[in-house]
């Protein structure tokens, strides 16, 4: 299974929500059985390290974000990729709009696994301290409820 998580420039939101979810998956036990990604709808960022900012939040929370590098969404991760979760409404629209015809993945909003249905990531790039600490306590609430629905998907997929 393969999760991506769409951001816009990968350097905030996408990269925090990948280590909140990667750690999550390795204390749930389903770290070899799910592969997780996140990458930027626009090119601004690729190959840098996550925002220092966002970086530093993830620290002081045991994630650490430092071995990320930005990268621009490819045509290949819908046809790789179980989901493709967005942190906002703009980027789950372009998602649709580059979205082949013959993609099987679940393609929606990442807070819609908080039970927070339409609700959007905040981007903390223009903010203070505040805002990233936001991401983190979201993106921790909606990878518990994807953690969930993975679960039960390997479940019930016939050994």
């Amino acid at each position: 299974m393969r999760v991506l998580f769409v951001c816009l420039g990968n350097i905030c939101r996408s990269p925090t929500a990948e280590g909140v979810f990667r750690q999550q998956l390795e204390a749930a036990g389903l770290s070899e059985r799910v592969e997780v990604d996140s990458c930027g709808i626009a090119a601004w960022h690729v190959g840098k390290a996550p925002d220092p900012r966002a970086h530093e939040a993830a620290m002081q929370r045991g994630v650490d974000l430092g071995s990320l590098r930005a990268r621009q969404l490819a045509a290949g991760d819908f046809l790789r990729c179980d989901y493709l979760l967005a942190m906002d409404r703009a980027n789950l629209s372009a998602l649709h709009e580059q979205r082949p015809a013959d993609c099987r993945a679940h393609v929606g909003l990442f807070l819609d696994f908080a039970g927070h249905a339409g609700r959007e990531v905040p981007d903390p790039y223009y903010g203070g301290e505040q805002g990233f600490e936001e991401v983190l306590d979201l993106v921790d609430a909606a990878s518990r409820g994807l953690i969930e629905e993975i679960r039960q998907r390997l479940e019930a997929q016939p050994s």
